[in-house]
């Protein structure tokens, strides 16, 4: 009989408001969806919280967007996920002792730009795994949130990492570069890691890096790229 597998933690925005623009933000549809169903068939259980607990809000603009998409149009509708987004776990009241999950997984949209990287709950969570070997895991806008953890040693998590995320050429193409705090690749090179895109904008790109020493980093670049991101932290746990 094979052993219950752990949760994997799945980590929401809270926030709701771009900067100067009028529209909503939030996650984003498909980063969410498209990796919260692959989990569950693989037979992973998953948690979700976020910074303030409760509902957590939706970019109505990816529903819009991901209309003609099976998986996020399911999502929208499952009565399951729905009852999790919308009761998610205040970030700072959960257990967080890591061997009780399997992984930690952020989805993008905007709103992981602004709440996640400075919440010291959130920072310590991803220290934590990492530091027990454990994937961690971003897709789009969300690996902003590896910006400003350190581990034990004083340095950034992020430096000398492989890593991708939403592009500043997709940002500028999306008109929403002013929008938000900093640019994601930006300040992903500006904490050492060594960042890569795919050939063309909203292409799928995903960056695993193993550092060698049994730390695990995987990203997505993009909403395309968030099904294969997913893959390879079910692949990682696999191993």
């Amino acid at each position: 009989m094979v052993a219950d597998k752990k949760p994997i933690l799945v980590v929401i925005t809270s926030h709701t408001k771009l900067i100067g623009k009028d529209h909503p933000t939030g996650w984003y549809l498909p980063e969410l969806a498209h990796p919260a169903y692959h989990f569950k068939r693989e037979g992973y259980p998953m948690i979700f919280a976020s910074p303030k607990g409760g509902e957590a809000p939706l970019d109505q603009s990816s529903v819009e967007a991901f209309k003609e998409d099976k998986e996020s149009q399911e999502f929208l509708k499952d009565e399951e996920f729905q009852q999790m987004v919308k009761n998610t776990k205040k970030l700072s009241e959960i257990d967080t002792d890591v061997s009780k999950y399997s992984a930690i997984f952020y989805p993008g949209g905007h709103g992981p730009c602004f709440d996640l990287p400075v919440d010291a709950t959130s920072q310590k969570l991803i220290k934590d795994f990492y530091e027990a070997k454990m994937p961690v895991s971003a897709v789009c806008h969300a690996p902003a949130v590896f910006s400003d953890v350190k581990l034990s040693n004083g340095k950034y998590l992020l430096e000398t990492r492989k890593v991708t995320s939403f592009s500043n050429e997709e940002e500028e193409m999306a008109q929403l570069t002013d929008a938000i705090p900093w640019l994601v690749e930006t300040r992903l090179g500006e904490r050492g890691g060594m960042y890569s895109k795919a050939k063309v904008p909203f292409g799928e790109h995903v960056v695993v890096d193993e550092s060698g020493d049994g730390h695990t980093l995987i990203t997505g670049q993009n909403p395309a790229s968030a099904s294969a991101m997913a893959k390879e932290l079910t692949k990682a746990l696999q191993k």
